[in-house]
């Protein structure tokens, strides 16, 4: 298993192949996966598999009871509230290793006394007002490559590129 070099967090996730794809990202990225329950799905439900496809079994991951076990498994590292009503955008935040990137359900986000708590770490992805959302999955893939990006450019941290990662 890998040692991650940031996590993500689902808190209550709902759609079994955007957990799925987000777990591949991981994988791809070198990325922990964290569920926070109650989630939406068993976790053994073919379409998360199916979507994760043969990348899985090498995912870094774990199911959690509730958000306070975020909150004391991850106590020293930072974290990163994604909301579409933060005022800081994702793009001017210098990521570094540990970071914690925190989503919400796909049908309401994180909860607003989570968002309003944490005001200052809570960042969005900027998109055009006739846009309400954008999908989890692709929201988590854009901040996680973010992130790796920094990393890479700073030259702490590499990819590499046209090699399977699982062999």
């Amino acid at each position: 298993m890998y040692e991650p070099v940031f996590h993500i967090v689902l808190l209550e996730p709902e759609i079994p192949p955007n957990t799925g794809n987000i777990g591949r990202t991981c994988v791809a990225t070198g990325i922990k996966l964290w569920l926070v329950e109650p989630l939406g799905f068993q976790v053994d439900d073919a379409t998360l598999r199916r979507a994760g496809m043969d990348y899985w079994q090498h995912l870094n991951w774990e199911v959690v009871p509730k958000w306070q076990t975020i909150e004391e498994r991850l106590k020293s590292n930072r974290k990163w509230y994604l909301t579409k009503t933060a005022k800081q955008s994702y793009a001017t935040v210098e990521f570094e290793k540990g970071d914690v990137f925190v989503f919400g359900r796909e049908s309401q986000g994180l909860p607003r006394e989570l968002v309003e708590a944490n005001e200052n770490t809570s960042i969005s992805i900027p998109m055009r007002t006739d846009v309400r959302s954008l999908n989890l999955a692709s929201s988590a893939a854009v901040v996680a490559y973010e992130a790796v990006r920094q990393q890479t450019l700073r030259g702490e941290y590499s990819l590499p590129i046209g090699e399977s990662p699982i062999g």
